[in-house]
């Protein structure tokens, strides 16, 4: 696959799993937007063999992750390899000198899926997440670009990001997760408001599960505060795109809470015409910032 297909094909990943992300991504210069792709595009192929692969079971999702990290080991040291998300990736990650141990992390959290299945405290969780969402907003941190001195700075509010992204999705998705015989909700959490897997598995919300889905959704919502201590970190043309990311995923939050806390009736999303006010009211700061930073100082020609 050439580079550009490599990268249209992460794009349309994008765009397909991720339509909120997507969205904000739109408010990117358009070189940055096509990196920003590549990792999702990665990150999502990784998390799709993981959930659907066909394989025999676990043993087969397991070799198809091996082979996916012997063919990045490959594409980085130069060889040629047979894969739709590779070639962007490994340009990406040449061009921002993205850290190996990031992705490695994303790698081990991903294995992990396949055996752990339940998580006994929220520190537990956290510890998951540290790989499955930190490690991905520490892997965009270089793409979206710090102002000069504050890179060091800027990696715990990435990080909360991406827990907070992650966090909000594991309610979202409750009910998808438990068919594939995953629950994200701790399990000592489950016990202090008296809810069981039957409860999650029989459909109807009861004022335990509200309850508890209300808790885990205010911790969503303390990740969500210390990471926007993390903008004003950014270059002024990456801005506008966290924060609508922030507005798009916290939106996804208000309509959980907007149902009650009913996270079995159906999938929480945020509706188009919110979606569209939030990318509007971006727009503009998003595209200044661009024509900014587009213009060459005198004396530098």
């Amino acid at each position: 696959m050439t580079l550009t297909a490599s990268y249209e094909h992460c794009r349309r990943l994008n765009a397909r799993h991720g339509r909120s992300f997507y969205l904000a991504t739109l408010l990117l210069p358009a070189w940055k937007r096509r990196h920003v792709h590549a990792l999702y595009g990665f990150a999502r192929h990784v998390d799709d063999i993981v959930d659907e692969y066909t394989g025999t079971g676990a043993e087969g999702r397991a070799a198809a992750l091996d082979q996916v990290k012997e063919r990045l080991d490959a594409a980085l040291a130069g060889e040629h390899v047979r894969d739709p998300v590779l070639p962007a990736l490994v340009h990406t990650v040449r061009s921002f000198d993205v850290e190996r141990a990031d992705i490695d992390a994303f790698l081990r959290s991903m294995r992990a899926d396949l055996t752990v299945t339940r998580y006994a405290t929220y520190d537990d969780l956290l510890a998951y997440m540290e790989g499955s969402a930190a490690a991905i907003g520490l892997m965009m941190l270089p793409v979206l670009e710090t102002l000069p001195g504050a890179g060091r700075s800027a990696r715990e509010p990435a990080r909360e990001l991406g827990r907070a992204f992650q966090l909000t999705n594991f309610l979202r998705d409750v009910a998808e997760d438990l068919g594939r015989g995953r629950v994200y909700l701790p399990t000592d959490d489950m016990k202090k408001f008296g809810v069981t897997e039957d409860d999650l598995a029989s459909g109807a919300c009861t004022p335990g599960i509200r309850e508890l889905v209300a808790f885990e959704a205010d911790r969503a919502r303390e990740h969500y505060t210390r990471a926007l201590e993390g903008v004003k970190l950014l270059v002024p043309s990456s801005r506008p795109c966290i924060r609508a990311a922030h507005e798009l995923y916290g939106g996804i939050l208000d309509e959980i809470a907007a149902s009650g806390h009913d996270v079995l009736a159906g999938r929480a999303r945020v509706p188009r015409r919110r979606r569209a006010v939030i990318y509007a009211r971006h727009l503009v700061a998003a595209s200044a910032a661009g024509r900014a930073e587009r213009r060459v100082p005198a004396g530098m020609v």
